[in-house]
């Protein structure tokens, strides 16, 4: 198998560092094409020691990595706990990226992303992107990336070792940094799959927005939004879901208008941010055309749990990535390592290393999204 995955829970980053580099060693030998390091708060200081050290001693064409809040491999999660996941692969070729934002004179406040290649010597199929939510403006690059690169998919997460700006560190090849953002472009070779569980389930019916302006909707199927979800509510829904309601309600966005009926997977996630009762209006955390079909969303442990099986069924892979939001974990669910642990059930247990982010990345039906509450995996399947 070209993948090999390894997890330290040693509280020292030099001893750490070398148990995930031997086990690599074992595994996969020297010269994967890739490599991605991850370690918790604890080592976070020796980020750069800890990739000069897998640089060293396995020798990849690429490493990316990053510090977070908590980690994942192999099956099993380390939350808030010191920590350091290796993941390396042999699968084809690899082009690193280094992102960074700076202001424009025409538009004061806005920010353009340099540092995209004009070119690549292959063409790239996905995007492993790791940024700092602090100073890299992530939807808007998505948005212009879109444009110009429709078919790439972007998956990875923002950094969440830090509290502020500044504070993260992401590393690329043998460079440490504290803004931007870095990545791996994947071109041909491997088989690549994606799944996206936003972790919600769909309540009362789809509705049609007839009225709305940026991220506020004012009207679905002709009434105030609000007097619909108040309908919903009147009409036997459970008493579970009008507590989960009361906890945080979410709306899905249909993305494929050609569709006639939704499931799984068709809803794009955002969160309701807040109702006015004197119009009946709801601001959400995306921006809504007249015409887009929406349906109101609950998330619970049950759901969050129940969406990423489903979707996870049936399918194969030799390694896996994943990022996983930090509301997630024991935050959300009963038992310690669900997200990471369902992967490694229900996949035959593959190659895995991960990080808990503070925010999420992986597309939605044909576009590229940031999300939250999220758990993003990247499975990699060897095409021969």
């Amino acid at each position: 198998m070209p993948f090999a995955a390894a997890l330290s829970t040693h509280p020292v980053t030099a001893h750490a560092t070398g148990e995930v580099v031997g086990q690599i060693l074992d595994r996969l030998g020297r010269h994967p094409d890739l490599a991605v390091l991850f370690v918790t708060r604890p080592h976070l200081g020796a980020l750069e020691d800890a990739a000069g050290t897998v640089r060293q001693l396995l020798e990849p064409s690429v490493l990316i990595g990053c510090g977070a809040e908590s980690v994942a491999g192999n099956g099993h999660e380390v939350e808030e706990a010191p920590a350091v996941t290796l993941w390396a692969g042999v699968f084809g070729p690899v082009t690193p990226i280094r992102l960074w934002a700076q202001g424009t004179q025409n538009e004061p406040g806005a920010q353009q992303v340099e540092g995209w290649p004009s070119s690549t010597p292959f063409t790239a199929q996905a995007l492993l992107l790791l940024a700092d939510p602090y100073s890299f403006p992530i939807d808007g690059f998505l948005r212009e990336l879109g444009g110009y690169q429709p078919d790439l998919r972007v998956l990875g997460g923002m950094a969440s070792a830090g509290h502020g700006p500044g504070a993260n560190r992401l590393a690329l090849n043998d460079r440490v940094f504290t803004g931007g953002a870095i990545g791996a472009l994947i071109g041909p070779g491997i088989e690549l799959e994606t799944v996206v569980s936003q972790g919600c389930r769909p309540i009362g019916r789809p509705l049609v927005v007839t009225r709305a302006e940026r991220n506020v909707i004012y009207e679905l199927a002709g009434q105030p939004a609000l007097e619909r979800l108040l309908e919903m509510a009147r009409s036997g829904m459970p008493d579970r879901d009008i507590q989960l309601i009361n906890q945080g309600l979410h709306v899905g966005l249909v993305l494929d208008e050609h569709k006639v009926d939704f499931g799984r997977g068709d809803f794009l996630i955002r969160n309701v941010l807040g109702a006015d009762r004197s119009n009946g209006a709801m601001a959400v955390g995306e921006l809504v055309d007249v015409g887009t079909t929406v349906q109101f969303h609950v998330r619970d442990a049950a759901s969050a749990d129940e969406d990423l099986r489903e979707l996870l069924a049936f399918r194969q892979a030799d390694g896996a990535l994943l990022f996983t939001c930090n509301g997630r974990g024991t935050r959300l669910f009963d038992q310690p390592d669900h997200d990471a642990g369902v992967v490694s059930a229900l996949l035959g247990d593959p190659p895995l290393a991960g990080f808990f982010a503070a925010g999420e990345l992986g597309p939605v039906g044909t576009r590229n999204f940031l999300h939250g509450f999220t758990a993003s995996v990247v499975l990699f399947r060897d095409s021969k």
